[in-house]
């Protein structure tokens, strides 16, 4: 029997013919109404979409973590996650990013004999101690500061190895862990830039210094970190090449992956510790990488006085070289000076190189 002209029957029957089935299958519990899929010539049924409630009830296993006291900060959900100690339902969390509703069990697996510090930065703060401890940076009854304290990773450290008192300053602010915030010995400043601290601010001169700063350069926080310790003290800044060698310089990713590139960048810091008579006493690679990759590295600085370039020790006010003409260097006594000086600072800054190359071929790569 043959069909109308406009029929489009043998048409559908011959589309059949020529494309595979369907495979997609819609849940059980979808209840949708069928449609007609010209595509593959068949009835599916539409899939179901979120609705505004449900979608409320979802939230992001990281933050679901620290809502429910299970994780300290997002940053340490984060870290149990990739860990591999999360279950969701059961099943291992693989993402932070993974949507759980409020009532969806979850759980973290404890590993044996877990030391439970602030943050994952802890662990970079106690491999640059094992190495300086036995050369004679001590932490036991001191006053310390932690500059960009953040959640408390260090702060947490130095409180178990006898601080007396620790300043947990920050830029930000409600970062630092309930714990530390509790704690007698721990006052915190937040809020507060690190270039504007000075004694008065902190309630005085501190014995030591160690800092984790981010999106700035330590060449530009010295001097107020500097002003800051009492004759003697010992600062631990973390430098961050990334922040050092300028954004040009900067690998893909944010990662400087040459170590020429890392070791200038040591160097560069160091060099501005001494003008302001901080002393490099060592360098050693930070035991754990950055968020990105970065290798970074913990300089040793002492402040004591006949450090070169105290200005205690030359005698040289700084900025006052612009003054000094060469008539001054006209008798022969005073050129010997001077090329003293000048051997002595070469020698310095040879002994200071000498310590960053090897921190850089012993790190990381």
């Amino acid at each position: 029997m043959r069909c109308w002209p406009n029929c489009r029957r043998a048409h559908r029957i011959r589309a059949s013919r020529a494309r595979p089935a369907c495979t997609r299958r819609a849940p059980i519990s979808c209840g949708g109404p069928r449609f007609w899929n010209r595509r593959t010539t068949c009835w599916c049924r539409r899939w179901p979409r979120w609705t505004r409630s449900e979608v409320a009830r979802r939230a992001r296993v990281d933050a679901e973590l620290v809502r429910r006291g299970l994780a300290r900060s997002r940053e340490h959900a984060v870290e149990l996650i990739n860990a591999g100690r999360v279950l969701i339902n059961g099943s291992v969390a693989t993402k932070p990013a993974t949507g759980v509703e409020t009532g969806t069990p979850l759980l973290v697996r404890d590993e044996p004999d877990e030391v439970r510090w602030a943050s994952r930065g802890a662990h970079k703060l106690l491999g640059a101690l094992a190495a300086f401890e036995p050369q004679g940076v001590s932490v036991s009854g001191k006053r310390c500061l932690d500059a960009g304290a953040s959640t408390g990773g260090f702060t947490d450290v130095l409180l178990s190895r006898g601080a007396k008192e620790v300043v947990a300053a920050d830029v930000g602010y409600g970062q630092l862990i309930w714990r530390l915030q509790n704690d007698d010995r721990v006052h915190v400043h937040d809020r507060t830039n690190v270039r504007q601290l000075t004694p008065e601010l902190i309630g005085g001169p501190v014995e030591l210094v160690v800092t984790d700063l981010s999106f700035i350069s330590l060449a530009l926080v010295l001097p107020a970190l500097a002003a800051c310790c009492a004759p003697g003290a010992d600062l631990l800044p973390m430098v961050k090449p990334q922040f050092e060698v300028g954004k040009d310089r900067v690998g893909s990713g944010g990662v400087v992956r040459d170590p020429a590139l890392r070791a200038e960048a040591v160097r560069e810091v160091a060099a501005a510790a001494a003008k302001l008579g901080l002393r490099t006493h060592g360098v050693v690679a930070s035991p754990l990488p950055g968020p990105s990759g970065n290798v970074e590295y913990f300089l040793w600085l002492r402040k004591e006085t006949g450090a070169p370039g105290d200005p205690e020790e030359t005698g040289i006010t700084p900025g006052a070289g612009a003054d000094v003409g060469v008539d001054a260097y006209d008798s022969d006594g005073d050129t010997i000076a001077a090329d003293t000086i000048a051997d002595g600072a070469t020698t310095e800054a040879s002994r200071v190189a000498a310590l960053i190359e090897r921190a850089v071929q012993e790190g990381p790569q």
